[in-house]
């Protein structure tokens, strides 16, 4: 459950490619021969994004270089990174201060975006080759037609040809040889809660991977930090699966909140639009080995973790919130609504659309990492036997559009907002929204074993302060939670027993049964209170310690580790108000508002944390 997301390698489009491959590819067959490399970032039709980078290539150092160039199709810069500009078009470039010396081998790279038509133009200066072999020789032997090439998406070779299943002890199998499941969640692209005062999106739900890198860091250098940066990072780290949440307008190109114009990324890393960004990054980790799951994250863009249901209507939890300015109460997904509130539509048969298009991604984007589906975020709204039916539609509904991939399922609630009781075992532990899997052992799932896994959410009082985190010697606190037990100044107390039974029950009996339990979400800041939002900052404040949810996390990773339980924490980045991250961010609500966005280094301890459960499951 996300309270906020609040936002204070990149590829060519299709377009481009359709028109300006070979040129792209002859650039970067070139870069054998000449010592300065035009490459455009990003094209999104009326403007481009373009990285020049300039090698010495000579036997001594260099200490400063310059390059040249030409727009033949009217080009204008209006802004760079990394590097002095001057002129306007002939273009020149020279050094920046910190990037002026260059030993014999070594490069640096400068940026910048440009409004009209993309093109590869001619590069002259200090350090750039007149080598004969042009980089746009139309005979460039890699020609991007050639029927062989493995990257051609119509190749029916391509795609689709890497079996994920469950085995007989419950582990997920990749071609028959177990995959040690070590996930955690990126997410942007299911969208996020801009702020009411932005000056160009208020109040919007723009859908954006958060990247680390926003456009107005380092004095809107930006930070250098690129997707291809990350992956190989958290690779090295030991995750080999990325769980990448989305909306049902994250599939629609044309969505106004999938735009360029209202993305926060610096333009060196900007997308096209969000539909693009999903494949661009799917297509992008197959290239580093990394398998993605994806997950239908919310029924709407606007709407995210409130939903619970696919029909999802007004109120929604956070509707009567203290001191809370990110409400959508002014949103639907359902239809039966009054005035004054928005209806983005969705349903049963949009839905499985969904996940029918979600299927088909392996054969149509031609990638082998699409280990699974993540059917439904959370649907803490419906009953058993609600959720039990939609799940095995959805299960139908993948099957046939692709039988290679894992259907990965989530739980319920305690009850759905209309007040109806969902069983869930003793009333002395209260189930995270989809942690509850209770009434499956009544009623399983109609779904193969071998393509299921069962998928709870759980987490500490980083998220939610739930009655079995109340103290006993508090009696007067007794089943309160949230933000009724901290106006009632209730201490907080992490009995591990107590709450392993509750996740004995609510979902790590199915582990004992054979199958695939996999945690989709748990994480949390660990130093809470004193990390999140203000208000939960200053509500909390009267608490002695703030080690709560990393002794809450421990505990969790103790008996997952126990039960040979796998999980994905979220999230890997950290622009999650009440989680934060895996890495380190620069963003601090009191004291640095404008460092959001900037990762700064890696949260140790929670690797470390990981690495231990990792280790307690091997191959």
């Amino acid at each position: 459950m996300r309270k906020q997301q609040v936002f204070r390698n990149v590829s060519c489009r299709k377009k481009a490619l359709s028109i300006g491959i070979g040129l792209a590819l002859a650039a970067l067959s070139g870069s054998t021969f000449a010592k300065c490399v035009y490459e455009v970032q990003n094209d999104w039709g009326t403007g481009f994004a373009a990285n020049i980078t300039v090698t010495n290539d000579t036997s001594s150092a260099v200490s400063s270089w310059n390059v040249g160039w030409e727009y033949t199709k009217g080009a204008t810069i209006s802004n760079s990174w990394n590097v002095t500009l001057s002129g306007t078009n002939p273009y020149t470039a020279t050094n920046a201060s910190h990037n002026g010396s260059l030993q014999p081998g070594s490069s640096a790279t400068f940026g910048f975006q440009a409004t009209g038509a993309s093109e590869v133009p001619t590069l002259t200066g200090s350090l750039c080759s007149t080598d004969p072999t042009d980089p746009t020789d139309p005979t460039d032997p890699t020609d991007p037609t050639d029927p062989t090439d493995p990257t051609d998406p119509t190749d029916p070779t391509d795609g689709n040809q890497v079996v994920f299943r469950v085995n007989d002890e419950g582990r997920i199998t990749k071609d028959g040889e177990v995959k040690p499941v070590h996930c955690g969640s990126w997410f942007g692209l299911e969208g996020r809660h801009e702020l009411p005062t932005d000056a160009t999106n208020p109040n919007g739900a723009p859908m954006e991977l958060y990247v680390g890198n926003t456009f107005w860091a380092n004095n809107s250098q930006g930070t250098g930090r690129t997707i291809q940066q990350t992956m190989d990072e958290i690779k090295a780290k030991g995750i080999n699966l990325i769980r990448l949440p989305i909306a049902p307008q994250t599939l629609d190109a044309d969505d106004p909140q999938g735009q360029p114009a209202v993305f926060k990324n610096h333009a060196s890393v900007r997308a096209t639009n969000a539909r693009q960004a999903l494949e661009d990054f799917i297509k992008l980790a197959d290239k580093n080995d990394l398998d993605i799951l994806l997950d239908i994250h919310s029924c709407s863009n606007y709407l995210g973790w409130r939903a619970g249901r696919l029909d999802a209507t007004p109120p929604y939890t956070d509707a009567t919130r203290d001191n809370y300015i990110y409400k959508r109460e002014d949103y639907s997904c359902g239809t039966d609504v009054g005035e004054g509130v928005t209806v983005q539509e969705y349903n049963e048969q949009k839905w499985l659309e969904d996940l029918r298009q979600l299927a088909r991604f392996a054969d149509e984007l031609g990638v082998n990492n699409i280990l699974g589906i993540d059917i439904f975020n959370e649907p803490w709204d419906y009953t058993w036997s609600e959720w039990k039916s939609l799940a095995e539609d959805a299960y139908q509904a993948i099957n046939e559009e692709n039988k290679n991939v894992l259907v990965w399922v989530e739980g319920i609630g305690s009850s759905t907002s209309d007040g109806t009781a969902n069983p869930h075992g003793d009333e002395d532990t209260n189930p995270n929204w989809g942690e509850n899997f209770y009434s499956m052992a009544t009623s399983p799932l109609d779904i193969p074993k071998d393509r299921l896994v069962i998928s709870p959410h759980t987490y500490g009082p980083s998220v939610s302060v739930q009655k079995q985190f109340m103290d006993p010697a508090q009696p007067e606190c007794a089943g309160l939670s949230e933000d009724a037990a901290a106006k009632a100044k209730c201490n907080i107390v992490i009995d591990s027993d107590l709450l392993k039974s509750g996740w004995e029950e609510h979902f790590g009996y199915l582990k004992d049964k054979g199958y695939a339990v996999v945690l989709g979400e748990f994480g949390g800041h660990y130093d809470w209170p004193k990390s999140g939002a203000i208000r939960i900052q200053d509500m909390w404040s009267f608490l002695p310690k703030s080690d709560y949810d990393q002794k809450w996390q421990n505990a969790l990773v103790d008996y997952m580790s126990d039960k040979k339980i796998e999980g994905c924490y979220w999230g890997i980045n950290p622009e999650s108000d009440d989680t934060g991250g895996l890495y380190t961010h620069a963003y601090d609500a009191r004291t640095n508002t404008s460092g959001w966005g900037e990762w700064t280094g890696f949260e140790t301890e929670k690797w470390e944390m990981l690495q231990r459960l990792w280790d307690s499951n091997p191959k």
